[in-house]
């Protein structure tokens, strides 16, 4: 018995004098939460097939919401871990945004090509809700800023097309999630811009300035039109042609200009 004492404070010894003395009486003012954005996603399948990618392959989700009648979520990577949902992407300053952000995605068949056209499929109201339900969530743990909660297509708009133009961004301003241009603002800036309309590189500096990554050439090329359709299909749903016409221009110039501040709802 006395030898399987010592024994055993021996081992306690020897453990101590192995890890590392840690004093935790300081903290570092500049520091911030690893996750500083949220990336809403659409499946582009049904439940089953959304399961079977988002967990067995190599791509995956913090949060899958459900297209079920009575719609939930399955949560499928740990939020202190990170999910590969992002992709090649940027915003900003950042890059590579898998390792920053959390990753939502909602169960939809994204869109079908017709012979009128491309018919996108949209977001049941119940859906929506609980969207904003686990968003206000999320935002109140990690402090994420309003014009960090972006969608697939915005860090990616060369290769994705998610949530897609149906995806209901004016709930999400309603709920006092995202921000969102001023109308009065946009209506006072309109007349200007239909007189002359400004020339591409205006539209590309704007763009940048938002965050999106986009060239920088004064040429109206394929990747500054796929760029003007994204920022489009969220901010004027009506019409997402990648045109740079007036009423972009003034919608890229209150959300861009300094002097205002985006709309936010209480």
């Amino acid at each position: 018995m006395k030898i399987v004492s010592i024994f055993i404070l021996f081992t306690l010894l020897m453990s101590c004098s192995t890890a590392p003395r840690i004093d935790n009486s300081f903290s570092s003012r500049s520091q911030s939460e690893r996750i500083k954005f949220i990336v809403i996603h659409y499946t582009f399948g049904d439940l089953n097939r959304s399961l079977e990618t988002l967990t067995k392959n190599e791509v995956s989700s913090h949060y899958l919401l459900t297209d079920t009648d009575k719609p939930f979520f399955y949560k499928l990577v740990d939020d202190s871990r990170q999910a590969n949902h992002a992709g090649l992407s940027s915003w900003k300053i950042y890059n590579q945004l898998n390792a920053s952000s959390i990753g939502i995605e909602i169960v939809n068949q994204g869109f079908i090509d017709t012979s009128e056209g491309r018919a996108w499929y949209p977001y049941p109201q119940a859906q929506i809700d609980q969207l904003i339900l686990l968003l206000k969530k999320l935002v109140v743990r990690y402090s994420i800023k309003p014009e960090n909660i972006l969608g697939h297509n915005e860090i990616a708009p060369q290769r994705k097309q998610d949530p897609g133009p149906l995806f209901p961004w004016k709930r999400l301003v309603d709920a006092g999630l995202v921000p969102w241009p001023d109308p009065n603002r946009v209506a006072e800036l309109l007349p200007q811009y239909q007189t002359q309309i400004p020339d591409i590189f205006w539209f590309q500096k704007k763009l940048a300035q938002r965050g999106y990554a986009v060239p920088q050439s004064g040429q109206l090329d394929e990747e500054t039109r796929n760029v003007l359709v994204v920022f489009q299909s969220r901010y004027r749903q009506s019409l997402f042609d990648g045109n740079p016409d007036a009423e972009t221009a003034a919608i890229l110039d209150t959300l861009t200009n300094p002097l205002t501040t985006p709309a936010i709802a209480p």
